[in-house]
């Protein structure tokens, strides 16, 4: 045991470990607050291990402090809320794994037991509550000096830790992405071999695991550990089908799982420079922007390499891997996949002529998410030409100053018809049909052309003459 000084302030330590010895049980904070008070990370999720009963214990502590407590007997779990910080108290245990199941059979344990049982080394390190020896860090597997050398290793020997739990591999890649820590070589070999293991977890629990690695301060490299490790392929291999290239009569292509990567960083990097907070769902329009681009891919001796309609195709696969990874098929969906579907309109925008139909149309079509847009098609200029890159970045700020021009002048994002189906029915005494769509869409067609002006009074003068071209006029 290492003493350690100055993490165990707050009130609930010397609370928990005086009830704990009036029951007559030993108690240890463990996992993550540990680990993150050396990294200096504020953490108010506390886990306490019980060499007893950890829902006895809560209910002792809350029936101390006045505090409420949720219980979850199935578990064997207590979750108490107290001074704006959350205690989880659980009993030590000791596991055992069948593996068609990541579900263990779980026995009463020593703490010894519960560390071994732990993800990774740096995860497993406790402090003590009790009187004798308050605040002594508990560390059998050398998770102190792991974390002082950044890397991430297993209590176990990794190739059973990754066979009794498959989503631990994942978890190993989101903590050395997010902490910046390297993955030991034993353990990377070991996912390696058990790569296959992920299919006895649910899509959902995989998913939670991504969502994180994509909030993280640099996701790229989260989907290269997971692409080295073989994991990658066994969930989402549309992405992995993005690797490598081809070259025919000396003609070449980018690499697109590379570029897909500089793009999402890209991405995280203009957010953090805008003062945003991350935006999950961009996150992922930047992972998928340029999915559809293994299905249009073309080579033309005259052009070279082609992906003409990737936008398109990769929005109609949105829908599907969503499906397929189970995630949400809601306006969520729908967001990412509009941005992948107009990923490539701003920048059109500026290798031609700008007019202002053109910015109109953009801005109708991307309504409230533009500034999304934006971002992720700023983000989708990765030229290894310094030169290119700072041209097209110029032109880019050009199209944003027309945009901001447009926008002032004709208030089109999140634009509605200022031509109602009801009025146009009450004007001439029709019933429900076909003709009142076309002369909708007739009006919004002349607004976004710049034909007429966006007003009632110029669309409502428009609109009667092409009813008129149709043979409908004004019912008295």
């Amino acid at each position: 045991m290492t003493k350690t000084e100055g993490y165990l302030d707050h009130a609930i330590f010397k609370l928990v470990g005086s009830t704990a010895r009036e029951l007559g049980v030993r108690a240890f904070v463990i996992g993550g607050y540990v680990r993150d008070c050396f990294l200096g990370i504020p953490n108010d999720d506390i886990d306490i291990v019980v060499e007893g009963s950890g829902i006895a214990l809560a209910e002792a502590v809350a029936a101390k402090c006045g505090a409420k407590v949720s219980v979850f007997r199935n578990f064997g779990t207590a979750m108490l809320k107290y001074k704006g910080i959350e205690v989880e108290f659980v009993g030590a245990r000791r596991e055992s794994y069948d593996r068609s199941s990541r579900k263990p059979v779980v026995e009463d344990g020593t703490l010894e037991e519960d560390q071994l049982r732990r993800d990774f080394t740096i995860n497993a390190m406790a402090f003590s509550l009790q009187e004798d020896d308050f605040g002594a860090l508990v560390d059998p597997f050398g998770g102190i000096k792991d974390l002082a050398a950044g890397i991430i290793r297993t209590p176990l020997d990794p190739e059973q830790t990754y066979s009794d739990d498959p989503l631990r591999m994942l978890r190993a890649i989101r903590f050395a992405t997010r902490l910046g820590f390297n993955i030991v070589p034993e353990s990377l070999d070991a996912m390696k071999r058990m790569a296959g293991r992920l299919k006895i977890l649910s899509r959902e629990r995989i998913v939670e695991e991504l969502d994180k690695m994509l909030l993280t301060k640099k996701p790229s490299t989260a989907f290269r550990l997971m692409d080295q490790t073989g994991l990658l392929e066994q969930f989402f291999p549309e992405l992995v089908r993005l690797k490598g290239t081809e070259t025919v009569d000396g003609k070449g292509h980018k690499e697109n799982f590379s570029h897909t990567l500089e793009v999402l960083d890209n991405v995280v990097l203009f957010e953090q420079e805008a003062g945003r907070e991350p935006n999950l769902w961009l996150h992922w329009a930047a992972l998928l922007h340029d999915i559809g681009k293994p299905v249009s891919k073309r080579y033309s001796p005259s052009l070279g390499w082609t992906f003409h309609g990737h936008e398109v195709v990769g929005a109609r696969m949105v829908p599907q891997i969503f499906k397929s990874l189970k995630m949400p098929l809601n306006e969520k969906m729908k967001y990412v996949q509009k941005l992948v579907a107009l990923h490539l309109r701003p920048i059109a925008l500026v290798d031609d002529q700008v007019t202002d139909s053109a910015v109109r149309r953009l801005l109708f079509d991307a309504g409230e998410d533009i500034e999304d847009l934006m971002i992720l098609c700023n983000a989708d200029i990765t030229s290894k030409n310094p030169a290119k890159v700072a041209r097209l970045r110029r032109n880019f700020e050009l199209v944003k100053e027309k945009m901001a021009e447009v926008e002032a002048k004709d208030e089109i994002r999140n634009w509605k018809n200022p031509i109602s189906g009801d009025y146009i029915m009450e004007l001439f005494g029709i019933e429900p049909c076909n003709t009142i769509g076309q002369l909708k869409e007739m009006v919004k067609e002349a607004i976004l052309d710049g034909v007429i002006p966006n007003t009632f009074e110029a669309a409502d003068a428009f609109m009667r003459e092409r009813a008129a071209e149709l043979g409908l006029y004004p019912h008295d």
